[in-house]
């Protein structure tokens, strides 16, 4: 049997959502599995060269997961990735790795596999449900502690622009910035922009520079990043929506024309996928 899982990138937070939205980017990682082949693992693309080929890679490790959790033995196969997701760039890349594995573990053991049953795995076993539902449902998500997803139509007209930096910043080492208490004034603010900014994302995009406002995370992530947080600022002072995707370090942008790209950066128009992930048999 051959299986190949596309998975869209992601931008999770989206300023005052923070745990809570996703956004579904049309920039997809494949990962393709074929029992009738050698057992082995080989990547290409972004990180080809860094990514574990002994079977210790996130795709490998869910659908072992996946197994334990039906209490079935997968079959041998190979495994072949192509990486098109930045890694610890805030765009998703460990989630579009657990759906990826969660999607062709379950065809695999002959489970029924729909959204619902690879969101529940990817997200418990990766631990991030704000990415793994865009990465599962596309569009514009929100999660809801407790496991629940509200999926909503993106407005047609937005254009995001992820800017990624040449630094990387891992999820744990972003998390552990934050503080453990906020003001209820912040906790006002947020709640607030958050209510404004799913209007901009679905129905009226020009309120965005107003919506993506936060006090929650942004800054604190801003802060162990300074060449970021000084391009955030001037994105800000020129009247470009902006906020950090995910945990960071990549700004997700909505400007209204060209966008000036800072040396050692690189500018991704991924554009905004409706829909998630894809699994092709054959």
């Amino acid at each position: 049997m051959r299986l190949t899982v596309r998975v869209p990138a992601t931008s999770a937070n989206l300023g005052p959502g923070f745990d809570c939205f996703g956004l579904a980017l049309d920039l997809c990682n494949e990962v393709t599995v074929d029992t009738d082949a050698g057992p082995g693992v080989a990547w290409d693309g972004e990180g080809a060269d860094e990514l574990p080929t002994d079977g210790s890679d996130l795709v490998s490790r869910v659908m072992a997961a996946v197994g334990d959790d039906t209490g079935r033995t997968l079959p041998p196969f190979a495994l072949a990735g192509t990486n098109r997701i930045p890694l610890e760039r805030g765009l998703g890349s460990s989630s579009a790795a657990a759906v990826a594995g969660a999607a062709l573990a379950l065809r695999l053991l002959g489970e029924e596999v729909t959204p619902g049953s690879v969101f529940a795995h990817a997200a418990r076993i990766e631990g991030h449900p704000d990415n793994a539902a865009p990465a599962v449902f596309g569009g514009f998500t929100i999660a809801l502690p407790g496991g629940a997803v509200h999926r909503l139509d993106p407005h047609p007209a937005l254009r995001p622009v992820a800017l990624v930096p040449d630094v990387r910043l891992p999820t744990a080492e972003a998390r552990r910035a934050l503080p453990d208490e906020v003001p209820r004034a912040d906790a006002v603010f947020d709640v607030a922009h958050a209510a404004l900014a799913v209007e901009a994302f679905t129905r009226d995009p020009s309120l965005l520079r107003e919506a993506l406002q936060d006090r929650l995370h942004q800054d604190a992530r801003l802060a162990l990043v300074p060449a970021v947080r000084e391009v955030f600022r001037t994105l800000r002072e020129a009247g470009v929506p902006v906020c950090v995707s995910g945990a960071g370090p990549t700004l997700l942008a909505f400007p209204d024309g060209p966008v000036a790209v800072p040396d050692g950066w690189r500018a991704i128009e991924p554009g905004v996928r409706a829909g998630g992930f894809e699994l092709l048999v054959g």
